[in-house]
């Protein structure tokens, strides 16, 4: 029979952490991918920016950018120790009002109710680029093994609340266009394709964005200033999957990219177009063209090569694009 090891659950983290802003806080900030994971946003989801950050006479524990968000918003993390308190939890709004933070999460090892309901009430009374995070942080072992910490996360935005809500605004902005909601459900039907596809396979660790009424929806690559971007086209019927670069250094490095290009179509198996724009943003693309987005039956068709070909440009660019 086989042998089989016995969980044992840490109850205070003290012990593994003494002090929270020399031990804890550190460790916490080396341990984004995990935290990144759990909170939906991909491995390579968050870029560290700093620890102990000024804010007036105080200091935030955790600044980083969430490069899932447009212009890579900014993301405050402030962790304790035992229950969250009150002195924690105001601090946590003060400072995500001196940083302008989008995203805010508190990580503690208990939350009080009270907190709980604070933070999803501020997720229902904000908009959608804001968003409140609480993370209970446990620590376990197998028998005498390294303890392996588990953030589980109990207050997470409402994105289909917030969908409604979002429904009910434009509505009183005024009614979509026709081909606007034709986009909306476009990239709607095309983000349910994508999580089916890479929570089957597993190989692609990107996370589709909420859909938007426009031609095109975008995916973080682990880098600030680089983007996967898939773009459907009505008026020139094509559909298109693309590594966009927009940083002040994009000219040198959609060249040193260039360098490569041979080792990177042989790698893919058939030919990029490697497009120099005017200005800051340079792009690699690949095209399938007489493909009308409008037509709904050939949605499923569309949507594979979509997936395929972001997962191509993923795997193909992602070392290239670390290494610069």
């Amino acid at each position: 029979m086989t042998e089989l090891g016995t969980f044992h659950r840490i109850r205070d983290i003290r012990g593994t952490w003494p002090n929270e802003a020399q031990d804890f806080t550190p460790w916490l900030a080396s341990q984004l991918p995990l935290l990144s994971e759990a909170l939906g946003m991909g491995s390579e989801g968050l870029e560290l920016e700093a620890t102990e950050v000024p804010v007036g006479k105080y200091r935030a524990d955790i600044v980083c950018r969430d490069l899932n968000q447009a212009g890579e918003a900014t993301v405050l993390i402030e962790n304790q120790y035992g229950h969250s308190d009150h002195d924690h939890f105001g601090k946590l709004l003060t400072y995500a009002s001196g940083l302008k933070a989008a995203t805010v999460v508190l990580i503690c090892e208990h939350l009080r109710e009270e907190h709980r309901t604070a933070m999803t009430w501020l997720n229902s009374i904000t908009a959608d680029d804001h968003r409140f995070f609480a993370v209970e942080l446990e620590l376990w072992r197998i028998d005498n093994s390294p303890i392996a910490p588990r953030f589980n996360v109990v207050v997470e935005p409402d994105d289909w609340a917030r969908m409604a809500e979002e429904s009910k605004r434009a509505e009183a902005r005024g009614p979509l266009t026709g081909l606007q909601q034709l986009y909306m459900e476009f990239w709607a039907t095309f983000r349910e394709h994508f999580l089916g596809r890479s929570e089957a396979s597993d190989d692609l660790p990107l996370r589709p964005r909420k859909p938007l009424p426009q031609h095109w929806t975008g995916f973080a690559i682990g880098r600030s200033g680089f983007e996967l971007i898939a773009t459907a086209n009505s008026q020139e019927r094509w559909i298109k999957a693309e590594l966009a670069l927009s940083t002040p250094r994009s000219k040198e490095w959609f060249f040193a990219l260039l360098q490569q290009r041979e080792d990177i179509e042989e790698e893919l198996g058939y030919k990029l177009s490697w497009e120099e724009l005017s200005g800051v943003v340079k792009r690699v693309c690949a095209y399938k063209h007489n493909e009308d987005p409008t037509d709904q039956s050939r949605w499923p068709e569309q949507h594979e090569w979509l997936y395929d070909r972001l997962r191509d440009l993923y795997l193909a660019f992602h070392d290239p694009v670390k290494a610069l």
